[in-house]
């Protein structure tokens, strides 16, 4: 058994500093949503910035776009072009998807400075790439709303997870091909 445990050590380090990570960013996230409750931005300050920077990408794209309140529901309600095509929730700010990403990126974490700016720019770079498929699924689904369970359930997902597992790609290669020079 030891000598398992020796042969995976740094498997076995890696899945507990991911696991550590995921869970301590999960947590403080879960803290974050707790205590945003009844401020003046709804759902939470997050949530509602990424609906009002989607309002502003559509309407980049030549489409009239609104955000508003969900009556029912703590979300933001989004219309293009007056027709009310999508709904922004807790769940489309890309907070959770970045959690994954810095988890693994810390998990794999070669030097510092390297990881620290890495995991710095490959964070905005989710969020922005989360705004454009917003935009994207909800243009797409003013234009195609018979398409919406594709829309949403593929293209949606791939977008942003493929965004991913690319940068971690990158991650991997760059730090495998820096520990092959050793």
């Amino acid at each position: 058994m030891k000598d398992l445990i020796v042969k995976y050590k740094s498997v076995l380090k890696f899945i507990l500093t991911f696991l550590a990570v995921y869970a301590a960013l999960s947590f403080s996230y879960k803290l974050y949503l707790d205590y945003s409750g009844g401020s003046e931005y709804y759902p939470d300050y997050l949530t509602n910035l990424v609906a009002r920077q989607s309002e502003l990408l559509i309407e980049s794209f030549g489409h009239n776009a609104s955000i508003q309140p969900h009556p029912k529901e703590p979300s933001m309600k989004l219309l293009v072009n007056g027709k009310y095509v999508a709904r922004v929730v807790e769940g489309c700010n890309s907070v959770s998807i970045i959690i994954l990403f810095i988890s693994f990126m810390i998990a794999f974490a070669d030097k510092f400075k390297a990881t620290f700016l890495y995991v710095l720019a490959g964070s905005a770079l989710i969020y922005v790439v989360n705004l454009v498929r917003i935009a994207i699924l909800s243009i797409g689904l003013y234009h195609y709303p018979w398409r919406r369970e594709e829309l949403h359930t593929v293209i949606f997902p791939l977008i942003i997870y493929g965004m991913v597992f690319l940068l971690w790609m990158v991650w991997v290669n760059r730090f495998s091909k820096a520990k092959a020079e050793v």
